[in-house]
């Protein structure tokens, strides 16, 4: 009776130790005891962590760049009225992260996220009466500012750090042609139902920085079914008008870009200034609450139009955002 009933203290002990450690392993993904502080900014930047809070917003901004291929943009076909270009797209092969971290003291580490993409263009077209495939291959770098603050100062670095300051993403080609050599942005301005709600200055897009609602702040945000407008300004030095497009992770109908139209160009220099314009509703079926990066690219009229794979050049400007209501 004794040996029953000491083994029966032994089992309830056993399966006490083994209930506290299943709960002290909920929600824990990483081994926090071999995961430094540095490496959970990595784990941030890379993965996210928490989709209800702002330390998701880093994970996945670059899909929104990625068509998998070439690719109509929506009912009607192409993006052009030119016949000779049918479909067009990137596809993402990889992309490489770096981090440059800055601490400041105990309470901030300021990052210097650099994200480097290789892939390829693909451009569906008629060539010389024949339908054909023209594959570019490409690299970008996309470049954001990130600021997480100690809040802690436990064992566990996902509960001492969290996301408190994130720039706006400033890019561009670097492979076949430096993007910023043919044509920059300078400025874009939103407006939401007809006020103009934001203006982020350029070239260096990454200035603009926005407190995380953590800490008081907000990205950028707009409602369902609001009407919104952009205007992006230009600088270019190409004589025939850059393909300017609004890109963002694809929705339930597969679409994921769509172009501006041109609406001025003045000569200045050696170049021309131009704006460009596109109005568009919000989802009026959005999800309230989710978070976003939208895309503007500025590609040459030779990126879409000229068959050499040496022809590619976009400037690049990334803008957080978040659907309110």
């Amino acid at each position: 009776m004794k040996t029953a009933k000491s083994i029966r203290n032994l089992l309830i002990l056993m399966a006490v130790a083994l209930f506290a450690f299943y709960i002290a392993g909920c929600g824990e993904s990483v081994s926090t005891g071999e995961q430094t502080d540095d490496e959970y900014l990595m784990e941030v930047v890379k993965k996210g962590v928490n989709a209800q809070d702002e330390d998701d917003l880093l994970a996945a901004d670059t899909s929104a760049l990625n068509d998998g291929g070439a690719i109509d943009n929506g009912p009607g076909g192409g993006d052009t009225p030119i016949d000779s270009l049918l479909k067009w797209g990137r596809k993402i092969l990889n992309v490489n992260v770096n981090l440059n971290i800055t601490t400041e003291g105990d309470t901030t580490k300021t990052v210097i996220v650099t994200k480097t993409i290789t892939g390829n263009f693909i451009i569906l077209g008629i060539v010389g009466g024949v339908q054909d495939t023209i594959i570019k291959p490409y690299t970008e770098v996309i470049t954001r500012n990130v600021e997480f603050k100690r809040i802690g100062h436990g064992p566990r670095p996902r509960s001492n750090w969290k996301l408190y300051k994130v720039s706006m993403a400033d890019g561009k080609t670097t492979a076949p042609q430096v993007g910023t050599d043919y044509v920059e942005m300078n400025k874009v301005e939103v407006y939401v139902d007809n006020v103009l709600k934001y203006t982020f200055e350029g070239p260096d897009f990454t200035e603009n920085v926005f407190t995380t609602r953590r800490f008081g702040g907000e990205i950028p945000n707009v409602n369902a079914n609001d009407q919104v407008k952009l205007i992006v300004y230009t600088y270019s030095t190409q004589p025939e008008p850059d393909i300017v497009t609004w890109h963002w992770a694809k929705n339930a109908f597969g679409f994921h870009r769509v172009p501006f139209e041109m609406t001025s160009n003045t000569p200045s220099g050696s170049g021309w200034v131009r704006t460009y314009e596109k109005t568009f509703t919000v989802y009026g079926a959005h999800l309230p609450g989710r978070k976003f990066n939208g895309f503007i690219s500025a590609s040459t009229h030779k990126s879409l139009y000229d068959d050499s794979p040496t022809e590619f050049a976009s400037d690049l400007v990334g803008i957080p955002y978040r659907v309110e209501h």
